[in-house]
């Protein structure tokens, strides 16, 4: 009953975020309301203010497998709430992002559950108990990739709001596999997955099934919870997902976490450990994974 009550919740809440968003459409760079378009080279990262004093984080970097550049900019767009600040990537040349060698995973979950700790931990191995915001950020790390070759994972850590739907969309349609994290102290974060589930089963259509996704329960270190272990993996088997629960801030988990959701890929043998073999011969084949 309680799993039932959950994915009720979620549906309903899907559906007055669709209400609520469809129309909107985020402004094109080439738009009336394109404010700042800027050229990098190399890595950067930067931090802007919304209006809503909270700070949100883009994130260009250059291609070490093409050699093309990535740019950034950000647009505005108002709304009841006032205006929110839009960030958009392009990259220049081909299309890089779609056709490489990238075996893309989105992070997906609502605000404050921990999607940044978690990325932050597995990629860099700090945590900070400061929350930030994020709009969107991409973390990428080289991985094996049937035996001998290599390719890179990239990690999409997205936006907790539901103001950019098609953000979401987007990552979703672009990606391979797929995290979606609530945290054991907020029921609430777990129902909000609820039109993420679906987003994802529209977008994927028939192929759903194929697509890797792994449904994290993070601050298990909490004492005081509000999901129980069992109806978080109640609803995995619902849902037809691979299930764990974490603690980014005791690192616990975390990399496990990682290599399940690898292991649910079936079109590519995909591990974090890389060949020896390739290491110290140099030869690093592309694994493309389309």
């Amino acid at each position: 009953m309680a799993v039932a009550q959950l994915i009720s919740a979620g549906n309903r809440r899907f559906a007055s975020i669709r209400r609520r968003h469809q129309p909107q459409m985020a402004p094109h760079p080439a738009g009336q309301d394109w404010v700042r378009w800027r050229r990098v080279v190399g890595h950067t990262e930067s931090r802007v203010s919304q209006s809503s004093g909270q700070q949100g984080r883009v994130k260009a970097e250059k291609s070490a497998h093409s050699g093309e550049t990535m740019a950034t900019g950000r647009a505005a767009r108002s709304n009841s709430k006032g205006t929110v600040m839009l960030h958009f990537t392009s990259t220049a040349g081909s299309r890089m992002a779609e056709q490489t060698n990238d075996y893309r995973v989105a992070v997906f979950g609502a605000g404050g559950v921990g999607k940044s700790s978690i990325v932050l931990r597995f990629v860099k191995g700090t945590f900070n108990d400061n929350y930030v915001p994020t709009i969107e950020d991409t973390y990428r790390q080289v991985i094996g990739c049937n035996q001998k070759s290599v390719c890179t994972l990239q990690i999409t850590d997205t936006t907790g709001s539901h103001q950019f739907p098609a953000m979401q969309r987007l990552s979703i349609g672009k990606g391979h596999a797929f995290v979606l994290i609530y945290s054991v102290t907020s029921k609430q974060s777990l129902e909000e997955l609820g039109p993420i589930i679906m987003m994802l089963k529209e977008v994927k259509g028939d192929s759903i099934g194929e697509v890797p996704i792994m449904l994290v329960g993070n601050k298990k270190d909490e004492a005081k919870r509000e999901v129980s272990t069992e109806l978080g993996q109640k609803l995995a088997d619902r849902w037809g997902t691979g299930f764990i629960e974490t603690s980014a801030k005791n690192n616990e988990n975390v990399t496990e976490l990682f290599e399940k959701l690898l292991a649910l890929e079936k079109k590519r043998q995909l591990t974090l450990t890389l060949d020896d073999a390739a290491g110290k011969t140099g030869s690093k084949k592309k694994c493309v994974v389309m």
